[in-house]
This record gives structure tokens, sequence and C-alpha cells, in this order.
């Protein structure tokens, strides 16, 4: 039986502590663990001395879908099998994105903050461009949502494969030519050094005035001052935010003051919502474990996700 510690004690361990057991996994203490599952999302620092201190431990599930922060301690343990959270949150991440689509074309930002009636705006998501970055987990689940608006989508992506129910696959060395046809631009990809700052103020100023921007990524991948600028000049319809950069997004930063920018405080994916789905990844990568199958989720951390 494949000896599985969850640590540390918190409010998800239970749920974590019944996945495995679910799995076929013996829950046991560090010391004697063969596997890890990290149940706590911000309590990282507790984890290199817990590897450091019990080196029977070869293999360590993270509750995280992102792990840039985490690269440095992976890539000194490069004698673990790391596996993370990437497509655990990915279908009420895509939910958002469409509640943010919508809002933002419907000039809901704009509407919640009027006090008094206004004239109307807003523009319709069906038969709308979209240009999505990325091909992952967050887009697959993305494109179904879209079907019934008959949206024309383009997803942006580094390895080109067809996808199904999209009009076009483009490289990520092509996102310049697509942008001026782009009535919705949803970021849905990793953070790597290559996709910091993708989107700043060439990219924007490429954008059709009335588009809109919609980021359910990582604040990183937009340069925010460009971003600011661009709101205020109003050369693009605006913006719907889960994400920022900085985060937490700072008291009377400049884009809490615009009518044409929509923020959610990373709320894509909530601890509630997330908590069965990352049980049902931990109770199958322990099945997994046992019969020696590939797991699902594993890090790469050459490419950083």
């Amino acid at each position: 039986m494949l000896r599985v510690a969850v640590e540390p004690e918190c409010w998800r361990r239970e749920a974590l502590v019944q996945a495995v057991i679910a799995g076929g996994g013996d829950v046991t203490a560090p010391d004697i663990a063969e596997a890890l599952v990290w149940a706590e999302p911000a309590r990282a620092d507790l984890l290199p001395p817990m590897l450091d201190d019990n080196p029977n431990i070869n293999w360590v599930q993270l509750p995280y879908a992102g792990i840039e922060p985490f690269l440095d301690m992976l890539r000194c343990r490069p004698n673990l099998t790391w596996t993370c959270g990437k497509g655990v949150y990915a279908a009420p991440v895509a939910e958002h994105a469409l509640a943010l689509a919508l809002a933002g074309l419907r000039g809901v930002a704009s509407y919640a903050q009027a006090n008094s009636w206004s004239e109307p705006r807003g523009k319709n998501l069906f038969d709308a461009n979209v240009t999505i970055l990325g091909g992952g987990g967050i887009t697959e689940h993305l494109i179904p949502l879209l079907r019934p608006f008959d949206c024309k989508i383009t997803v942006v992506r580094n390895q080109l494969r067809k996808m199904r129910d999209v009009t076009q696959v483009v490289a990520s060395r092509d996102l310049h030519s697509v942008l001026p046809s782009t009535d919705l631009l949803i970021l849905a990809l990793a953070l790597t050094p290559e996709t910091a700052g993708i989107i700043g103020t060439t990219e924007l100023a490429l954008l059709p005035d009335e588009a809109w921007v919609v980021n359910v990524a990582r604040g990183g991948h937009i340069v925010t001052e460009d971003l600011v600028e661009a709101l205020r000049e109003k050369s693009i319809g605006g913006a719907a935010l889960d994400v920022t950069d900085p985060e937490p997004l700072p008291d009377r930063h400049p884009l809490w003051s615009l009518d044409n920018c929509l923020i959610t405080p990373h709320i894509g994916n909530t601890p509630e919502m997330g908590l069965p789905l990352l049980a049902e990844r931990v109770t199958e990568n322990v099945q997994r474990r046992i019969s020696g199958k590939q797991l699902i989720g594993p890090v790469d951390v050459d490419l950083g996700y």
C-alpha cells in the first residue's frame, strides 16, 4: 500500500485525507511516507523543511495550479516527482471568465458604479471574434461555454494542434496578427518568463477601440501601467481582471477608479469550489501511483508549469 502524508494541519486536510483513503492509500506520518499531499497553499514556506526532514518522500502533490513562485524549490529537488493542480480548477475559472466577459461587453462595470440613469452602451458576445491566449484546461472548458454565442474563436498557443469548435489555432509569434480583429481577448495561460508582460502598450494599441480584455490567468501577463494608460485613454473598451499585478491590488490603485475596469479579487476558483476538485485529483493520482500509471498534472520545471 502507498504510504501518504497529508500536511500541514489545516481546514482542507481532512477532505484530502479522505481522498487519499478513497484512492487506496494509507495516510501516515511524514517520516514513513513515500508521498506527500500538500494541503495548505498559503504555507509553501513550510514545505522545504518538511522535505528536508523526510528524505523518504519521493512524490509530492501540490495544490496549486500555477507553480511559478515555487520553481526554485522544485529545481533544488530534481530527485522528486512533482504534480500540481493544473487543470483541476479549470471549469470554475472558465465559468468566471465567461461571466467577466459578458459583464464587460455589456457595460456592467460602469453601470454598477453609476448613481444616475446613463446612456446605453455595450456590445454582443454573440458572433464576436474571441482570441484566447493559452490552450490548456481553462480554454478547453471555456470553448464549450462560448459555443451558444457562435463566436469565432482563435486560440494562441505554443504547441499548434487542432482544437474542436475553434476557428483557428495560431502560434504565439503570430499574436500581433490576430489582435486587430479581436473583440474579446481572454488570457488563460501559464506565467513563464516568456509570457510575462505579453500584453503591453504595443498589444493594447493593436486591439480595436471597443475590445475588452479578460485576465483569469496571472496578473504578470499584463503590464499594469500600460493597461491603466489604455483604459484612461479609452483606446480599448475595457478590462475585466480576476488577477492583477501587484496582487492584492492596493487600495487607491488607479485601476480601482476606472469605470471601464471590472476587478474581482482572484475568486475565479474559491477554496470552497476548489477543494472537492482537488480531492478528486488526489484520489485519482493515488490510484495511478499504486497501479504504476502516469500521474496527472506532472510539473515540467524547465517549462515552468
